[in-house]
């Protein structure tokens, strides 16, 4: 696909080591004005100004992905931003105007297989576009808490459950990675392991909240290199794996399927 400008930027880079080091500290911008939002109810307004720049830079499309009942504003090839420079963005980087494969994989499993939601409390870890939080909405989960530390991604979650007919469900921006373990009876996560220091982090973090809560953990990816070499992954076992189709394919240098895994650490394990 020959292009320049954001899309290219959120390929090459995004899910690499850069995007680590955006976990761990933000950089500055125009979304500073939301950091003191740590956390959004179900009935918080938008900020106009945000809407509608989110509204007439975003498509909103149901195709070219696992999920087809699910609708949500991406980041696409009729949009302006996809060769525009990527400095003319106002807000931080929009890794959330992207469907990663293993959120693919995470929302199409729990779609076919509501049981696994039904009745249960869910935190979606770096919700992103939150397909997969509004997944677990359609799918039954008693309760759901979207997490992701951009507040931006946090307003297009709020404009994604308003395609799907459905109440915002809570949504928090800040790190929760190192907290205080929650206590969730399942927590999902797809597409993070692309950082080592984030991958550590995660690996021990998720360890705590099963040891404290017994908390069930999926994690969804489509076999990149950072999360194979990981030492999780020996703690990991295959749930289901997922063709991709060929949209999802082009944009991701073809990567062909995607991988639901049960992360079932030792008991051993510190």
């Amino acid at each position: 696909m020959a292009f320049c400008g954001w899309k290219q930027l959120l390929l090459l880079l995004g899910r690499q080591n850069t995007l680590g080091k955006v976990w761990r500290s933000r950089r500055g911008g125009p979304s500073l004005r939301w950091k003191r939002c740590c956390h959004w109810s179900a009935g918080k307004s938008l900020d106009p100004e945000v809407r509608a720049f989110l509204e007439e830079n975003t498509e909103v499309t149901n195709s070219g992905h696992l999920t087809p009942e699910i609708r949500l504003r991406l980041l696409t090839p009729r949009c302006r931003f996809w060769r525009e420079k990527p400095d003319l963005w106002p807000y931080g980087d929009p890794f959330w105007a992207i469907y990663w494969p293993g959120g693919q994989a995470l929302s199409r499993y729990i779609l076919d297989n509501p049981r696994v939601v039904k009745g249960r409390s869910v935190l979606d870890l770096g919700s992103g576009c939150g397909a997969t939080a509004i997944a677990a909405v359609m799918s039954g989960a008693s309760q759901v808490l979207a997490n992701d530390i951009d507040p931006i991604a946090g307003m297009a979650m709020i404009l994604n459950c308003e395609l799907n007919h459905l109440n915002p469900f809570p949504i928090t921006i800040k790190n929760i990675i190192n907290s205080e373990a929650g206590n969730w009876d399942l927590i999902v996560l797809g597409d993070m392991f692309y950082d080592e220091q984030l991958a550590d982090g995660l690996h021990h973090w998720l360890q705590k909240c099963i040891r404290i809560h017994q908390t069930e953990v999926l994690i969804g990816d489509p076999g990149r290199h950072q999360f194979l070499s990981h030492s999780i992954r020996s703690q990991l076992h295959k749930v289901i794996e997922y063709s991709l189709p060929e949209y999802t394919r082009q944009e991701n240098y073809g990567l062909t399927s995607s991988i639901v895994w049960s992360y079932q650490p030792s008991n051993s394990l510190e």
